[in-house]
C-alpha cells in the first residue's frame, strides 16, 4: 500500500535529501524539529517507510545505531562509509553477491538476502591525520 504524502513526510524527505552521508533519526529530528514541530516518532516511522520502499538506504553503524540517507541508486547495492566524516560511496560487489549466493546454496538455503557495508577511513580523513 502506498504511503499518503503528508507535510511531515515531505519535511523528512527534504531534510534527508539535503543531508550528505548517513544520518540518525535523532540527528535528522534535531535539524527540523524547531522549524516543523514534527515529533521524533514520526521521523522514525517515516525513515523506516522510506527504507522499506527503497527511497532511503538504511544501515546499522558499528555502534549499533540505525542510520539513513536518501537513496541515489536503485536496486541492491553496498556502501563504503568513512567512520570519521561519514563520506559514503555506493559500490558494486559482484564477489560478495557470488559468495552470498554460493554460501546459501551450499547450506541448502534459497531466497537468501544479505547486507554488506564496509566501514573505514577515507583518503581525505587519513591525510588529515598525518
Amino acid at each position: 500500500m502506498a504511503q499518503r504524502n503528508t507535510w511531515q513526510r515531505e519535511a523528512v524527505r527534504e531534510a534527508l535529501t539535503s543531508t550528505s552521508g548517513f544520518v540518525s533519526a535523532q540527528d535528522l529530528h534535531a535539524l527540523i524539529r524547531d522549524e516543523t514541530g514534527i515529533g521524533l516518532a514520526t521521523v522514525y516511522r517515516t525513515l523506516a517507510g522510506f527504507a522499506k520502499s527503497g527511497e532511503a538506504d538504511s544501515l546499522q553503524s558499528p555502534e549499533g545505531e540505525n542510520l539513513f540517507r536518501a537513496c541515489t541508486t536503485e536496486g541492491h547495492h553496498h556502501h563504503l562509509i568513512c567512520r570519521r566524516c561519514g563520506k559514503t560511496v555506493e559500490i558494486e560487489a559482484r564477489a560478495v553477491e557470488r559468495w552470498a549466493r554460493d554460501t546459501a546454496a551450499e547450506n541448502g538455503f534459497s531466497d537468501a538476502e544479505h547486507v554488506v557495508d564496509i566501514f573505514g577511513v577515507c583518503a581525505e580523513c587519513t591525510a588529515k591525520a598525518v
